[in-house]
């Protein structure tokens, strides 16, 4: 995610019940997301991403390495619980994300969707196959798999959005996707509003009304 900031607040029982997020959830929402990007590949992505410093380009592979990084959490048959798996990380520019991840801009958009892809495919399929009592480190909080599933889900939502809104793209994921991620990593969100902007409201994007602005600190990855 991008540097904003939210206080968590309390965590509140609005929801008694919920959908369990899950690897074709990461699946559908990585699926979505390269249909409508699919559209801007003649587009400048080195347009600025809409409420961040980086480029579209730098935001959709700060996407593909958060998800490749996503699955490498979880795939040691003994997952680090204290930090993260020692990758070598690094900036291509001062103000850009650290990635282990970079993809060939002479490829161009095209090559950088596909990569987008793989990332997507490794997290949904190491969601799948990692057992349910694994735990791996998040900066965040210690995580299980389906809050891996979950952290992939909304950094595809939400980065698909800061793109598609900076090339003009239409993009409004559907509600049931949005609330079983908000479900597992916001429960403190209000669970009686248009569910897409809620999500945007919890990642410091947006205005929901009857709510204070919020800005972007953290999520609740530690399993509920």
């Amino acid at each position: 995610m991008s540097q904003r900031h939210l206080d968590p607040g309390p965590l509140t029982e609005s929801r008694p019940t919920r959908t369990p997020v899950a690897a074709a959830d990461v699946d559908q929402a990585v699926r979505l997301a390269l249909a409508t990007l699919t559209d801007a590949l003649t587009a400048d992505w080195r347009t600025t991403a809409f409420g961040l410093e980086w480029d579209c380009w730098e935001t959709l592979e700060h996407l593909a390495d958060g998800l490749f990084a996503y699955a490498a959490q979880l795939a040691p048959a003994r997952p680090p619980l204290e930090d993260y798996v020692p990758l070598r990380w690094q900036r291509d520019r001062p103000e850009g994300p650290a990635s282990v991840i970079f993809v060939d801009r002479a490829v161009g958009p095209a090559g950088l969707l596909q990569a987008l892809d793989a990332g997507g495919g490794l997290l949904a399929a190491m969601v799948r196959t990692a057992a349910p009592q694994v735990r791996a480190f998040h900066s965040y909080g210690v995580s299980d798999p389906e809050g891996f599933a979950a952290m992939g889900v909304v950094e595809t939502l939400v980065h698909t959005h800061d793109v598609a809104a900076a090339l003009g793209l239409p993009w409004h994921p559907p509600a049931d996707l949005c609330d079983r991620a908000l479900a597992r990593l916001f429960p403190e969100a209000p669970a009686d509003t248009d569910r897409w902007p809620t999500l945007l409201w919890s990642t410091g994007r947006a205005d929901l009304p009857g709510h204070d602005r919020r800005t972007f600190e953290r999520w609740h990855s530690e399993p509920l």
